[in-house]
């Protein structure tokens, strides 16, 4: 739904509110226009149910709104007596309308004062959840999310296991585009394993500023951009859904191509308009080994003292390993029962079908890419049937379909036609950024699916707060409360955490002793 339809809904929405409410504001001492006012109307009605004004911002939070116009419709019954809980009932399962039957049949008396105060001990503790939920809510979509870590793509900087706190201040917040959908869950609703959201109706893409945007090199959380009907079989139904932008997978990937930069991949490294890319000294890349050795190598060596944790497996003396460090191969080859290293890798101009942009023009690989440009916002590029299979998908889906935008790309012979009209040049309307892993040979990343828009950046890792090693089924002690940016060996701020709530508790008990004491 584009910004005029959902100014429409929002001036039905105030006629339905209007209609259904004008006498019981008039019973509340305030005037019958005062409900026909745009937002003025939500600020009066706050006071009418003796609730704060700030409650009317969170009736125009996407999510958050779902929870609070249900607690409204509630609270506005029970500000004219009407506390039973049939009432209750005919309120929410008629989604508001019951308090038309209120307004203009029933002989009610509006309770100025009326305790806020729940009766039961069930309706203090619903209300308590209630409200916590929103809380949480707000700090999930616009401040701070939680993620983990499922692959081994980072290995060596994110491990398989770690529990992230992701910002989503620092890109700036995108709000939800989903505008109903099961709060605090991402695409799936946990143990029930049934959709979370309603495709549609959808929020346009808007985005709140941030304070810093997205650098070479950064680590980054995004939803995956072919993440759709035709790419991701999603609740073992056999069912296939389409899946909007902000209900995407998460993936987490390291920033390597900027908007305007010319990215080649050169034996499995990264050059940026010509000159390869220096990465942070905690990033460190990995790549696949064939390992030559004269006995089997013990497992718990292998994964404790040579960090080696991806093994595809051992045959006539042959190990093939997924993930290896340049420091961890060194010792490797160190190892007396060692006797022969080779690399695993793709030869220059040897195509592999499965990398992008899937065409046999462009003879690349994993190891072997590019060079390609990433498109800038504002920039503009010509479109040949040379370039027209890097940025199709672009143009018609990302600048297209999920903006609400007709773009429908056809062509006969060397003509190129966009909605019927001639193309040979296309100007971007978004920035695009190139995501790969680190470890270079076991990561589907951007060199799988290509571009990632703007628009589907999720936020910046920030915090490690919990590390869990699965294989050795313990946690890894030295990894809470580290932060993922910075340089050098990360420190663990654990103690200073558990420091910091010793002394809040010991100054709480302080503060209600000296208390108890005056009195």
């Amino acid at each position: 739904m584009s910004w005029t339809g959902w100014f429409i809904f929002f001036l039905v929405v105030q006629v339905i509110h209007f209609a259904g409410t004008w006498k019981l504001y008039q019973i509340a001492g305030r005037k019958a226009w005062e409900a026909a006012v745009p937002v003025y109307n939500a600020v009066v009605l706050m006071k009418i149910i003796n609730r704060p004004w700030w409650w009317t911002i969170l009736l125009f939070v996407p999510i958050v709104n779902l929870i609070m116009f249900p607690v409204v419709w509630v609270e506005t019954i029970r500000s004219f007596g009407r506390n039973s809980t049939t009432d209750t009932v005919l309120v929410l399962i008629t989604f508001g309308l019951y308090i038309y039957y209120i307004n203009y049949t029933q002989n009610v008396t509006h309770i100025k004062d009326r305790s806020l105060k729940p009766r039961t001990s069930t309706g203090e503790w619903v209300s308590s959840i209630l409200f916590a939920v929103v809380a949480a809510t707000i700090v999930h979509t616009y401040f701070m999310q939680p993620f983990t870590i499922p692959t081994s793509s980072l290995e060596k900087t994110l491990l398989v296991g770690d529990f992230l706190f992701v910002s989503k201040f620092h890109y700036g917040a995108r709000a939800p585009m989903t505008a109903v959908a099961f709060p605090m869950v991402h695409d799936t609703i946990p143990v029930i394993h049934t959709k979370s959201y309603l495709t549609k109706p959808q929020i346009p893409y808007f985005r709140l500023p941030g304070f810093q945007d997205i650098k070479r090199n950064d680590i980054v959380v995004f939803n995956w951009p072919v993440d759709t009907v035709n790419a991701f079989q999603q609740y073992g139904d056999g069912k296939y859904y389409y899946k909007p932008i902000d209900k995407k997978s998460n993936y987490v990937k390291r920033c390597v191509g900027l908007p305007g930069d010319s990215l080649e991949v050169r034996d499995g490294y990264v050059f940026i308009n010509g000159k390869k890319n220096d990465l942070p000294d905690r990033a460190k890349l990995q790549f696949s080994y064939e390992v030559k050795v004269n006995g089997q190598l013990n497992p718990e060596m292998l994964h404790n003292r040579y960090n080696i944790t991806d093994r595809y497996g051992y045959q006539n003396g042959t190990y093939i390993f997924g993930a290896i460090s340049e420091e961890s191969l060194n010792m490797l080859k160190n190892n007396p029962n060692v006797i022969e290293v080779k690399r695993l890798n793709s030869e220059k101009d040897q195509w592999n079908e499965g990398t992008f942009p899937n065409n046999q023009r462009y003879a690349w690989n994993n190891d072997y890419f590019g060079p390609l440009y990433i498109p800038k916002k504002g920039a503009t590029v010509s479109i040949t049937p040379e370039t027209l299979p890097l940025y199709k998908r672009l143009i018609e889906v990302y600048e297209g379909s999920e903006l609400g935008i007709e773009n429908k790309i056809t062509q006969a012979g060397t003509e190129i036609l966009l909605n019927g009209q001639l193309l040979s040049e296309y100007t971007f309307k978004m920035d695009y950024y190139w995501m790969m892993g680190d470890n270079r040979n076991n990561s589907e990343d951007a060199r799988t699916w290509g571009f990632v828009p703007f628009n589907h950046v999720v936020g910046k890792p920030v915090f490690i707060w919990m590390s869990w090693d699965g294989v050795n089924k313990k946690v890894r002690w030295e990894r809470l409360f580290t932060t993922v940016g910075g340089s050098g060996k990360p420190v663990s701020y654990l103690m200073y955490f558990v420091i910091a709530v010793i002394g809040w508790f010991a100054f709480d008990f302080w503060r209600k002793r000296k208390k108890g004491v005056k009195k």
